[in-house]
């Protein structure tokens, strides 16, 4: 196979959805077959996730040992086994744009993904996992959250669940809370303004349905964080999901919903200079790059990619300012943490690292692997044991910190990533070890309550 040098930054092509030509069949799989052939002659991506031990195993089990020997309805097994992590192309694949080749995997299966959806061949399961708004109608109601709560930890629940909605019995799941999180934060301080202030001196908390549906304490230790610090924080004056969920089931005209709804309350605070903060990786992407690809023409979109931070981004930015405080009474010890795989393609580098190891007396070691986890990959039926199987390296890894011996806690920057590592720890018989988000830690750190 002939190459070519190629030392440029990865770059991007807009995702060209609204075209009907998106939606051939026929083109998509001509497309697919071209790059499963590029994918074959290199194999440099096969411990990303199941995709590509998918497709190498129907090449090297067919006739020719080719591509061209592989049934292309076989094709959808390596669709379905992608969950648009985006880790092949902005950290494996020598081949992306601007090489020649022009090379985009994940995109190319999100596009196979679209055209299933299309057809109608998404189940009911599937569509109501990623519909996170309305499954999070049951939280900030306490009676009912505690009755949902209760049912849905029961066997005989999660039996009926995996054969209505294709949830995996055996699969963590979040619970609802008592009081979501919009509900519930507190008011920020009136801080004045620094000097030497580069980075933007206040700040708008886009909380994500996780967060107000599930797990409000991590928002709620994030304010803590922001005003320990002096930064003043609002929250957005409304929000839907961020349609992550929606695209990686290729739902992209329900994406355009969340997209319509979201943006102009966003771009408001972009607009009045704040710096947006989302404490899930994944909603922060989605406006830092899917957004951006699926609506190039927009200036709102634009302009909100431009304001949203990861909050670990943001923080680290105020310490070069020289206006984080970083005196930390409390120790961390040993800590076992992982960057999902949508902090690293955000390309920022490893700002939730760099926080923690300022931490005095804490050995931080970082693992970079997948967890496996991706959404709702993680709890279906037909994917939560290849989930499980792709985190078990990671798990190992995990439980092995550098300095020796199980670590005093294990993280996460993706919460449900967090969780599925606990699981993993758990099923593979690793150690007792708590869980606990970065945001709470650096506030453990910092000595609040």
């Amino acid at each position: 196979m002939a190459t070519e040098g190629n030392l440029s930054a990865p770059t991007r092509h807009a995702i060209d959805w609204q075209n009907p030509e998106y939606y051939n069949e026929e083109a998509t799989f001509h497309e697919m077959e071209r790059i499963f052939d590029i994918c074959h002659g290199c194999r440099r991506c096969v411990s990303l996730c199941g995709s590509f031990p998918t497709l190498f195993d129907l090449v090297d089990e067919s006739k020719t040992m080719e591509v061209d020997g592989v049934d292309k309805k076989d094709y959808w097994k390596v669709v379905d086994q992608c969950y648009i992590c985006d880790l092949c192309y902005l950290t494996k694949c020598p081949y992306v744009p601007p090489h020649s080749f022009n090379l985009d995997f994940p995109h190319t299966m999100l596009r196979a993904k679209a055209i299933k959806f299309k057809k109608g061949e998404v189940g009911l399961g599937e569509r109501v996992l990623s519909s996170t708004d309305g499954t999070g109608s049951f939280a900030g109601i306490p009676i009912v959250t505690q009755v949902v709560n209760a049912v849905n930890n029961t066997k005989i629940t999660r039996n009926v669940m995996e054969k209505t909605l294709g949830v995996d019995k055996d699969a963590w799941l979040p619970s609802f809370a008592n009081k979501k999180f919009r509900s519930a934060a507190a008011t920020s301080q009136d801080f004045a303004v620094k000097d030497g202030e580069k980075t933007p001196g206040k700040v708008a908390i886009y909380s994500t349905c996780y967060i107000n549906y599930n797990e409000p304490g991590i928002g709620h230790d994030l304010l803590k964080i922001l005003d320990h610090n002096e930064i003043p924080y609002v929250l957005v004056e409304k929000e839907s999901c961020c349609g992550m969920p929606k695209l990686e089931l290729g739902d992209l005209d329900s994406v355009k919903q969340h997209k319509d709804s979201n943006i102009p309350v966003l771009a408001k605070y972009a607009k009045e200079g704040y710096a947006i903060l989302s404490a899930v990786p994944s909603c922060t992407l989605m406006y830092k790059q899917e957004l951006p690809l699926m609506f190039p023409n927009e200036a709102d979109v634009a302009m909100v990619k431009e304001h949203m931070w990861d909050p670990f981004e943001y923080l680290m930015a105020r310490k070069r300012d020289g206006l984080l405080k970083v005196d930390f009474p409390v120790a961390l010890g040993k800590v076992s943490y992982q960057i999902p795989c949508h902090g690293r393609v955000q390309q920022i580098g490893k700002k939730t690292e760099e926080m923690l190891n300022m931490v005095p007396n804490t050995q931080v070691h970082t693992h970079e692997r997948c967890s496996g986890h991706a959404g709702t990959f993680g709890v279906k039926k037909a994917t939560h044991q290849q989930a499980m199987k792709i985190g078990k390296p990671l798990f190992k890894a995990m439980a092995n910190h550098k300095d020796g011996g199980l670590p005093d806690v294990i993280s996460s920057d993706c919460p449900l990533g967090g969780h599925h590592i606990a699981q993993g720890f758990e099923v593979n018989n690793l150690g007792a070890v708590p869980q606990k988000h970065p945001l709470t830690l650096i506030r453990e750190a910092y000595g609040l309550k």
